[in-house]
């Protein structure tokens, strides 16, 4: 038998680690005297039990619809997220939860429609979770989303416009101000959505370093799996192939710390940064 390593000998007198406690305890242990909340939003099982999950404090107790439902409200942010699932990657499940983590408006699973859910720990749950049978399925699907929205917005700039001219026509200045802000705020919409582009992040001649690269507001972002990256159909239909600077002695870092990387490099760009999580 072999003699303990003197740093596992070292490592267990050292009485570490400790850890914070997660989540909360049953209602009534948590918040002694105070009314058991009756919104709908609170989850019974949970009120009874303690919410352990990995959510935000300012979700705790709440249904799983409530909090997406809340996510929603808020405003997710404005990339997609495309995963092809032609190998079943595990690494798939890490990027989704990264895309909650970043507040993605979608995530986009391509071929089959089972796919390797550990890594996700349920946070597809909170997510806007489409499955397409391909790649230029998919494609083809985001490329006439934007078109719509585009239609939409120019037929609101075209009421607002309207509304403007008349309020102009009667001497309602506070009318015009308000209407001439819609046309405005639809038209830079306009604009942002004129310039989406479909984006590939793998490493291919002619692709371009991620770090100066500027990505667009609306996007999708298209990641592949590990080892073989993005299909030849991939490439082909995106705008852009974007990779991510390396250093060492390997070609590709792991698919999800890729995808979470690229995912914080559009945050960087266009998010809004708050304080510290709730």
């Amino acid at each position: 038998m072999h003699a303990p390593h003197p740093i596992d000998v070292a490592a267990k007198a050292s009485g570490e680690p400790t850890f914070r406690e997660i989540g909360v305890g049953p209602w009534e242990q948590t918040h002694p005297g105070e009314p058991r909340p009756t919104d709908p939003k609170y989850d019974s099982q949970l009120l009874d039990e303690g919410d352990r999950r990995n959510v935000l404090d300012r979700y705790r107790y709440w249904t799983v619809a409530a909090i997406k439902a809340d996510l929603d409200a808020r405003g997710r942010h404005d990339f997609e997220v495309a995963v092809e699932n032609w190998t079943h990657d595990f690494n798939i499940g890490s990027m989704v939860r990264t895309a909650n983590a970043f507040q993605a408006r979608r995530v986009h699973i391509v071929g089959p429609h089972k796919w390797n859910r550990k890594g996700a720990l349920m946070t597809e749950l909170y997510q806007h979770v489409e499955n397409h049978p391909s790649i230029a399925e998919l494609v083809d699907c985001w490329h006439n989303r934007i078109a719509g929205e585009i239609a939409a917005a120019r037929a609101e700039a075209g009421a607002a416009a309207l509304h403007a001219h008349q309020a102009a026509q009667r001497g309602d200045t506070q009318a015009l101000a308000a209407r001439t802000a819609q046309v405005d705020a639809a038209e830079a919409r306009i604009r942002e959505l004129e310039a989406a582009r479909v984006i590939a992040m793998d490493i291919i001649p002619g692709a371009v370093p991620m770090e100066r690269y500027a990505f667009p507001k609306r996007c999708l972002l298209l990641f592949g799996a590990e080892g073989p990256g993005l299909s030849d159909k991939a490439l082909e239909l995106a705008d852009d192939v974007v990779y991510i600077s390396q250093f060492g002695s390997v070609r590709s870092i792991n698919a999800g710390a890729a995808a979470a990387v690229a995912m914080h490099s559009w945050i960087a760009q266009h998010a809004v940064i708050g304080g510290v999580a709730e």
